[in-house]
């Protein structure tokens, strides 16, 4: 994986993590349509038990440096706490075209344009099965939350649908137009046919 982050231009890791970590925390991609789009990924720190940097400042010096390649920036905050997501959100309106909450695995519904034009959502939701515990069997859970012993987590295999957003966005000035949450059913994703419950 240490050889993929470092060759991958594709994969990103948080932008706060110290330095000497393998990988980028940013990077500029070029979009069906034409325009290049830069990505920042930070993670949050807030009941994160993690040694890094302040995302704010970290994401601070990632959009310095691709504002000079692109007018479209997508801010990936990856954060447990709700209100560290949307500080980040309050503190880069304007200065990026989004920023896109993820980690809790439950969409949200605040997405919205804030005042100087940056789309937000504190939590973009997960692309697996929701008939879980945020993607694990709910019958594991629930019984490792009734005995407080470990238990096996098993993936979910009913429900599954993709979750995200879709920012609507002026290319030139990078600004959001519009947001809207979206949820596709994945049918097929998992074997449910061979599942005697979901007959």
């Amino acid at each position: 994986m240490v050889d993929l982050l470092n060759s991958n231009p594709a994969i990103l890791r948080p932008a706060n993590f110290p330095p000497a970590t393998p990988g980028r925390g940013s990077g500029v991609y070029r979009s069906a349509a034409g325009p290049s789009v830069g990505v920042v990924c930070l993670l949050g720190r807030v009941f994160v038990d993690a040694m890094v940097a302040s995302p704010f400042r970290s994401a601070q010096e990632e959009i310095e440096a691709l504002k000079k390649e692109t007018a479209i920036i997508i801010v990936d905050m990856h954060a447990e706490a709700t209100s560290e997501k949307v500080a980040m959100g309050w503190f880069l309106d304007g200065q990026v075209t989004a920023v896109l909450g993820t980690h809790t695995h439950i969409p949200t519904a605040d997405e919205r344009v804030l005042p100087k034009g940056t789309a937000y959502i504190t939590d973009v939701g997960m692309t697996g099965p929701y008939d879980s515990v945020i993607g694990r069997s709910k019958e594991k859970i629930i019984e490792r939350f009734l005995t407080g012993m470990p238990t096996r987590f098993e993936l979910g295999k009913k429900d599954v649908a993709l979750c995200g957003v879709v920012v609507d966005v002026d290319g030139a000035s990078g600004r959001a137009v519009s947001i809207q949450r979206v949820r596709e059913p994945l049918p097929g994703a998992v074997e449910d046919a061979q599942d005697p419950d979901s007959q």
